[in-house]
């Protein structure tokens, strides 16, 4: 099957983002996310909660995906959804919407894993533009509040795990980090905007001692509250007073914790183009020291645009392109998965 005449409805319901996208030969005509506010009152995501707020966003935002591509449904060529990794109350609202839309229409359903959608985010392209894209082989490293990965991909529908975490994962370790210092929910965002005001030297945090290509950032976090549970014992003041330093210094261990392991794999496998994906790959010190590693080791670095980043229905669209043109479909008895294997 060829790419042209191909027009692709993405879902994206993890999470707490409901987003639909809409890609035609290839080309990305619209990409709409619906954030979900109700959770800031209670320092994180409820699922619950998030599940009811999909129900009220799905219709809505799918009807704002198809006006603003200039489409009508009937010119759909198949529905692609999320189909795990996340929330399972989430899943389903997009799931049971991608299954009722592909019956409805008579066209083919495809399951995404939302993980793989991250690393294929690098191939989106909006009608007009041409991007430079990641040439296979290439490592990409997937950090987010769920998963720190280093992936090895082959190719668009072939790709494996070489790294992980083996605990929290990195975004996890930032919003911990950001409520011990009671910092408003989401966290991560806030660290890495204080924390370009501080020094990242100015305290020092101990990596942990793991495998080669795995990861740890539990021990981070409680390193991080004993010491300050430490320095409030003889300054009440301290966090206050020296908020930005303690962002930089927590921020600059994690991401060193990163850069370490993607260069051993670079080492390792013997690649030339390195990428980051993910809501953390948002984070403009990761950013600035994939670069870095990139000209250090001889490599080309890609970094997904900022809208990209978070959770959008436009790399599930895109996953759902290269399935459709693999004849990969699914079946209408399918059903989403709080946990994915990443290979499946």
């Amino acid at each position: 099957m060829s790419s042209k005449n191909i027009i692709i409805l993405g879902i994206e319901s993890s999470c707490d983002e409901t987003s639909a996208a809409v890609i035609k030969d290839n080309k990305l005509l619209a990409n709409i996310i619906a954030n979900q506010e109700v959770h800031k009152d209670f320092g994180g995501v409820v699922p619950e909660l998030a599940s009811r707020e999909h129900q009220k966003n799905i219709v809505p935002v799918v009807h704002a995906a198809i006006k603003k591509a200039d489409i009508k449904k009937e010119d759909i060529s198949a529905v692609a959804y999320t189909q795990g990794p996340g929330l399972l109350g989430s899943l389903l609202v997009g799931g049971s919407f991608a299954k009722s839309f592909s019956m409805s229409l008579d066209i083919p359903l495809i399951e995404v894993n939302h993980m793989q959608a991250h690393v294929l985010a690098h191939f989106i392209e909006k009608e007009g533009e041409t991007n430079d894209k990641p040439a296979f082989p290439f490592l990409c490293l997937t950090v987010s509040g769920g998963h720190t990965q280093i992936v090895l991909v082959k190719d668009y529908l072939n790709m494996e795990i070489v790294g992980e975490t083996i605990d929290d994962a990195a975004g996890e370790a930032f919003d911990k980090v950001a409520k011990i210092l009671q910092l408003p929910y989401p966290g991560g965002p806030l660290v890495d905007k204080l924390a370009k005001e501080g020094n990242p030297l100015a305290y020092h945090f101990p990596k942990p001692n793991v495998g080669e290509l795995e990861f740890s950032f539990s021990g981070l976090k409680t390193s991080v509250l004993y010491f300050l549970r430490k320095e409030v014992e003889k300054n009440p003041q301290f966090v206050s007073e020296n908020l930005n330093d303690i962002c930089a210094s927590v921020q600059f261990t994690i991401v060193s914790i990163l850069m370490d392991k993607l260069e051993i794999a670079i080492k390792k496998f013997n690649v030339k183009t390195i990428a980051i994906a993910g809501g953390v790959s948002a984070n403009s010190s990761l950013r600035q020291e994939i670069i870095k590693l990139a000209n250090k080791t001889n490599c080309k670095a890609f970094i997904p645009p900022f809208e990209y980043c978070t959770d959008n229905a436009a790399m599930i669209a895109q996953v759902g392109c290269y399935k459709l043109l693999e004849d990969d479909y699914a079946r209408l008895d399918s059903s989403p998965k709080a946990r994915m294997k990443f290979s499946e």
